[in-house]
């Protein structure tokens, strides 16, 4: 069974044209940034099959391997923290399945311990086993 995270941006008006360019230009940055070749990166959908109301939306499938699900997590949530910056008046939502994944104003999307070295060691010394 896969883990998936989620992503909706919905607002009234489309994007304009700038920032239609600004999404275009984080998303090619961060999927070129991406660590892992063989991994799901940031996916935004192609925005002329969207929902009306709905001006950004994609999914990323997170990783089998425990040693490279943090570091995953948090270059997707970084990404999505760029593009809501870009877009801030749109109505996010972020979830990794049933799990909501909350804004913070100041440090935007984070999971509790996606940085902890700790963590992130432990769990690449289970992948190597």
């Amino acid at each position: 069974m896969s883990v998936s995270l989620y992503y909706t941006a919905r607002r009234a008006n489309p994007l304009t044209g700038s920032e239609s360019a600004a999404v275009t230009r984080i998303a090619s940055a961060r999927q070129a940034s991406f660590p892992y070749e063989d991994e799901e990166s940031l996916y935004v959908y192609d925005p002329r099959a969207a929902e009306p109301g709905t001006v950004l939306d994609g999914s990323t499938k997170m990783p089998f391997d425990p040693g490279r699900l943090l570091p995953v997590v948090a270059h997707v949530l970084d990404s999505l923290t760029e593009l809501r910056r870009a877009l801030p008046d749109a109505d996010w939502r972020v979830h990794m399945d049933d799990l909501d994944v909350e804004w913070d104003e100041a440090k935007g999307y984070e999971l509790p311990g996606m940085r902890d070295p700790d963590l992130i060691a432990e769990l690449a010394a289970e992948s190597d086993r």
